[in-house]
C-alpha cells in the first residue's frame, strides 16, 4: 500500500474509534452485518460476543498501526490465520468478513469521511489482511488444535491457579508466545494464555491463570478445573523472545500472572551456557502476587546474567490472604507500581525491553519508560487481544 492509502485507512479507523462508544458500535454493526448475510457463520461463535468484539477492534488497530511496516505485521497475521483454523474458518469466510467490516466502517465514518478513495484504501488493506491469513492457514499441515489432559491443578492464591497439562502430542511453541485454550465448562469460549514453561519433548505445558472478576472463563479455570479433564489447545501466537548470547541485554517487566511468558524465556535461557544480561522487574498489587519469586530467585542465584527485582504496589498483603510473604521477599520488596520503579532506574536505552501483564499495566509501563528516556522502538509487548 502507498503512504496515502495507509494514511486514509488510519485516519478513518481512528475517526470511527474516537466516536463515543465507537469501538462497541463498530463491532456490533460488523457482527450484525456478518451474521445477517452469513447465518451459518454464527454457529462458529459463542452466545456471548463481548470478548470477541474487544479482540476484533484490538487486532484491527494493531494491523492498521503496522501497515507501513509489513515485515512486522505479516508474521502476526500469519499466526492469526493458522490460529483461526480452530474455529472452522475457510477461505470463503474471509470475503464475508471483509465485506461486513467495510459496511460497518462506512456506516459510522459518515459520507464526508467515507469517500471512494477511502473505500478503495480499505479494500487494499483487507485484501492484504485476508490474503496473508488465508495463505498461512492453507499452508499449514498440522492439526488446528491438540487435545490435552489436566494432570495438576494448584491454587497458589485465592484468585490464582497453576494448571499443568499433558498434551496428546508435543506442541512446538517459542518461549514467550501465547496460546488459545478451550476448557470443557466453557465450550467455544477460547481464551489466550501464555505458557509458563518452555516447550518440551515430554509434551507438558503449564499455565498460570488469575481469576478475572466477572469473567466467563478464568473463574471456571481457577475454581473448577479438575485433574483428568480434557482441554483443547490452539496454535501458538506472539513474537516475544530473546536472542542468543550475542544478542542485546534485556529489560523484562512483568506483573502478576503476566510474568508467565518472561518466566518461560528465562527458564529456557537457564539451560544455555551463555546469555545476554537480563534485568527482571516482577511486580504485583500485593506481596502475595509475587508467588513465584522463589523460582526466579533460585534461577538468579545460579545464573549471574539474571537480576531479579521484586516490586509491589502495597507493602502488606490484603486481609483475605492468610499466607504472608516469603521472608526473603519481605526484606527485598520495593513498594511501587512496577513500571514506574523500572523507569526510575534509568533510560534502559541500550537494552531490548519486554513487558507482560494487563493492558493497563503495559500501557502505564510503556509511558513511564518512554518518559524516562527509553526509545519506544526498543519496547516490545504482545498485541493486547
Amino acid at each position: 500500500m502507498d503512504p496515502r492509502a495507509i494514511s486514509l485507512v488510519r485516519t478513518s479507523f481512528k475517526a470511527v474509534a474516537a466516536v463515543d462508544g465507537g469501538p462497541d458500535k463498530l463491532t456490533s454493526s460488523f457482527y450484525a452485518f456478518l451474521f445477517a448475510r452469513n447465518p451459518e457463520i454464527r454457529e462458529l461463535f459463542t452466545a456471548t460476543m463481548t470478548g470477541q468484539r474487544e479482540r476484533l477492534v484490538t487486532a484491527i488497530a494493531y494491523v492498521v498501526d503496522h501497515l507501513d511496516d509489513l515485515e512486522a505485521s505479516l508474521p502476526f497475521l500469519e499466526q492469526l490465520g493458522r490460529d483461526h483454523r480452530k474455529y472452522g474458518i475457510v477461505d470463503r469466510h474471509y470475503a464475508a468478513v471483509g465485506a461486513a467490516l467495510i459496511l460497518a466502517l462506512e456506516r459510522f465514518a459518515g459520507t464526508e469521511l467515507w469517500t471512494d478513495e477511502v473505500a478503495a484504501a480499505w479494500d487494499d488493506a483487507i485484501a492484504i489482511i485476508a490474503g496473508t491469513m488465508m495463505n498461512a492457514a492453507n499452508a499449514e499441515t498440522g492439526p488446528a488444535a491438540v487435545g490435552a489432559t489436566v494432570i495438576e491443578h494448584v491454587e497458589v492464591l485465592q484468585d490464582v491457579a497453576i494448571i499443568r497439562l499433558q498434551l496428546d502430542e508435543p506442541l512446538k511453541y517459542a518461549a514467550g508466545q501465547y496460546i488459545s485454550v478451550q476448557v470443557p465448562s466453557r465450550p467455544r469460549m477460547w481464551r489466550y494464555l501464555s505458557p509458563a514453561i518452555p516447550a518440551n519433548d515430554a509434551g507438558q505445558i503449564e499455565f498460570h491463570v488469575r481469576r478475572v472478576s466477572g469473567g466467563w472463563v478464568s473463574p471456571a479455570i481457577v475454581q473448577r478445573t479438575e485433574v483428568g479433564e480434557r482441554w483443547v489447545v490452539g496454535s501458538p501466537l506472539g513474537s516475544l523472545g530473546v536472542a542468543g548470547a550475542g544478542g542485546r541485554n534485556m529489560l523484562m517487566v512483568g506483573s502478576g500472572t503476566g510474568l508467565a511468558p518472561l518466566r518461560a524465556q528465562i527458564m529456557e535461557m537457564s539451560a544455555r551456557s551463555q546469555n545476554p544480561k537480563v534485568h527482571l522487574f516482577m511486580g504485583g498489587t500485593y506481596p502475595c502476587d509475587l508467588y513465584d519469586f522463589d523460582t526466579m530467585s533460585d534461577i538468579a542465584r545460579s545464573n549471574p546474567w539474571l537480576t531479579v527485582v521484586p516490586v509491589s504496589e502495597n507493602d502488606t498483603d490484603p486481609w483475605w490472604h492468610d499466607g504472608g510473604p516469603v521472608p526473603a521477599l519481605s526484606r527485598q520488596l520495593m513498594p511501587s507500581p512496577v513500571g514506574v520503579l523500572a523507569a526510575s532506574f534509568g533510560s534502559w536505552a541500550e537494552r531490548d525491553v519486554q513487558i507482560a501483564g494487563s493492558p493497563s499495566m503495559i500501557a502505564g509501563t510503556v509511558d513511564a519508560l518512554v518518559a524516562g528516556g527509553t526509545p519506544h522502538e526498543n519496547i516490545r509487548h504482545d498485541p493486547l487481544i
